[in-house]
């Protein structure tokens, strides 16, 4: 027997839900933005039609459409759909799920679509459970991270899976979801809605490639207007309805070590603009000075060296007043170094040198210490130290003294900033060239 009401009872909860869920793409070209992932050709589509589907890990930032994808290749596959948070699901859940997946492939249907959201959070014991019938093929596991999955989730469940990277969407790309939205969801036009070109930028920069995070802003700012029918949406009540930027950052997760990495790339490539921009990111999202700071610290003697020896001292300046005076008052200290740092020189030959030279020591090609060279405390060697010559007493005699048998060149100076006059020195002292 038909359900006479199911169809009115299934509108009304779809009126209940977020603009975001009621404007999920149907079908796979509905989706904006992941043509690497999801384009014509690409391997997931290629999986998807072919339904050869087996488990994959994608992996983006909110917004970037996971949950749409997983819930396509459910719909595209005919599988059933299961979907759960990782962290919210209890070890006897995933063995009902396992069990009746099991159920339906001994029936004659396909395996069920397991949906983990936040599968980074995915504990030992669930994962135990999990995955051996994965393997079997008893349950298509589809989990969904924003953090890097080769670093978050555990190894044993990332190998047995393929890892799909989503990229953020651009301003562009929110744009044609929000346009969408305007135009066919049946809540939003029943407010007739006016939406200047502004407003639709505004909500595409703020939201930070978010599209969930825009179009829960539109339906606030349309459906939460007091003005009659039709509502006028401009800039301002765009900007309103979003509130601050939301900063794509956490301190224990990928974004902590991306943006690190930007701003070390960034002074490295003496570019100012550039790393005071991802300092300010990383100080607005709350990670500690004093790791900016290290960070700082380690770059002045890689990435600077004896090319403006000072930079080494800025640094540690630096890093002393920032312990001292904390934020915010040591942003202004930050800013100063980073743009100091950017502006110097650039050598890596102090590092290098030592990165050489280890590489000797740990190949076993570490030398003995030669007679003339010892410190003279060892009763066995009765020549240690004797054939000495100290260059302070007897410069003209010291030249030419050996102090490394197997003659090896490791620090080899560059022409940038005072490497050029350390390379001038050298030159002069007449510095063996190495055998």
């Amino acid at each position: 027997m038909s359900d006479l009401w199911a169809q009115e009872r299934a509108d009304r909860l779809s009126k209940a839900s977020p603009l975001a869920d009621r404007m999920r793409p149907a079908e796979l070209d509905e989706v904006v933005g992941q043509a690497s992932v999801l384009g014509e050709g690409s391997l997931l589509r290629r999986l998807i039609t072919s339904d050869r589907m087996g488990s994959i890990l994608l992996w983006g930032p909110p917004g970037t459409g996971k949950t749409t994808i997983a819930s396509l290749i459910a719909s595209h596959t005919g599988r059933r759909f299961v979907s759960a948070n990782a962290s919210m699901i209890g070890v006897k859940d995933i063995r009902d799920i396992i069990d009746a997946s099991r159920r339906h492939i001994e029936s004659g249907e396909k395996s069920t679509i397991l949906f983990l959201d936040e599968i980074h959070r995915f504990s030992r014991s669930q994962q135990d459970v999990l995955l051996g019938d994965v393997e079997r093929g008893i349950l298509t596991l589809i989990g969904a991270t924003t953090e890097n999955p080769w670093y978050a989730v555990n190894a044993a469940l990332a190998s047995r899976s393929t890892v799909f990277h989503l990229e953020v969407l651009s301003e562009e790309e929110i744009v044609r979801i929000l346009r969408r939205a305007a135009e066919h969801d049946d809540l939003v036009r029943s407010k007739q809605p006016v939406i200047s070109e502004e407003a639709f930028n505004e909500w595409a920069r703020l939201c930070d490639g978010d599209a969930r995070r825009a179009l829960n802003a539109m339906e606030v700012a349309i459906l939460g207007s007091a003005d009659p029918v039709p509502v006028t949406i401009g800039r301002m009540e765009a900007a309103e309805s979003i509130q601050t930027k939301a900063l794509r950052y956490d301190r224990s997760g990928d974004a902590h070590y991306d943006h690190i990495s930007a701003l070390i790339k960034s002074v490295r490539g003496s570019d100012p603009d550039a790393a005071v921009h991802w300092l300010a990111v990383m100080l607005a999202s709350g990670e500690d000075p004093r790791f900016i700071c290290r960070r700082m610290a380690i770059l002045a003697s890689e990435d600077i060296g004896l090319a403006s020896p000072q930079a080494i001292q800025m640094a540690a300046a630096a890093w002393t007043i920032t312990e001292r005076v904390g934020m915010p008052e040591c942003q202004l200290t930050l800013s100063e170094l980073v743009i100091y740092l950017s502006t110097c020189p650039k050598s890596n030959a102090a590092a290098q040198a030592i990165w050489n030279a280890m590489s000797d020591v740990e190949d076993n090609r570490s030398q003995a210490v030669p007679e003339h060279l010892r410190s003279g405390h060892d009763p066995t060697h009765d020549a240690s130290g004797k054939n000495y010559v100290n260059p302070h007493t007897k410069p003209a005699d010291a030249e030419g003294q050996i102090y490394l048998e197997d003659r090896r060149r490791y620090y080899e100076p560059g022409e940038a900033g005072f490497e050029a006059e350390i390379k001038r020195r050298l030159q002069e002292g007449g510095s063996d060239e190495p055998s």
